[in-house]
């Protein structure tokens, strides 16, 4: 396993799901999404499936977990990865996968917006919110900022509070997160799993990055 300094330190499952922002988002009641974003018959099975960019032939498969609101994630995805997206990604040499793993009640509910849009829109959605993340995330009233957001993607006001009191959605990312925990011992983000083999911790720079991976063929 390879570590760095630039990481966020993981908190323990029990003090993520007591924290005031994630139980207040896990108290709310399941809901009904309007047409705008995912069908609610549709939300789980598509909201919790893997989102990957690049070939499936890849030889070199690397699952990031990311928390929305770190800002370590943050510069990572938007110094790293725009190298890592063309040298690597789409070179066909690696396909990544990214996999949620909130540090915070406020990341949970970015988690779960960036989730309930089609497929499509899901790495859109989340270049923009890292992006523009101390907008959001440093806010006063971070959730009223985090819809304004959701407005620039074209998700209403209704379509958002729906998002964000969909329990069953919630809770789903909750346990992917907890996965990372269990399989992989993920203790700080992002962190990164090359091939199913070996854990990558800390954000890194491109030149950093590729000589990781290039015990893998990179």
């Amino acid at each position: 396993m390879k570590q760095t300094r630039k990481n966020t330190p993981l908190i323990t499952r029990r003090a993520f799901v007591g924290a005031g922002a994630a139980s207040a988002a896990l108290s709310f009641l399941p809901a009904i999404l309007p047409t705008g974003v995912l069908h609610a018959d549709d939300l789980l099975e598509s909201a919790l499936s893997p989102r990957s960019i690049g070939s499936a032939d890849a030889p070199i498969h690397v699952a990031e977990y990311y928390s929305m609101t770190c800002g370590h994630c943050a510069d990572f995805h938007n110094n790293t990865y725009p190298k890592v997206k063309a040298k690597l990604i789409d070179e066909g040499i690696v396909r990544l996968e990214l996999r949620p793993f909130p540090l915070d009640g406020l990341a949970l509910r970015a988690h779960a917006l960036v989730r309930a849009v089609p497929e499509t829109k899901f790495f859109p959605l989340v270049k923009m919110l890292l992006a523009k993340q101390p907008v959001w995330a440093r806010a006063a009233d971070p959730v009223a900022e985090l819809q304004k957001m959701a407005r620039l993607a074209g998700i209403g006001t209704d379509e958002f509070n729906s998002i964000m009191q969909n329990r069953s959605l919630l809770e789903g990312i909750v346990d992917l997160r907890q996965k990372g925990i269990d399989q992989w011992k993920i203790a700080s983000t992002p962190s990164f799993v090359v091939n199913d083999d070996s854990v990558l911790a800390g954000n890194m720079s491109y030149e950093e990055f590729a000589e990781a991976l290039s015990a893998y063929g990179a």
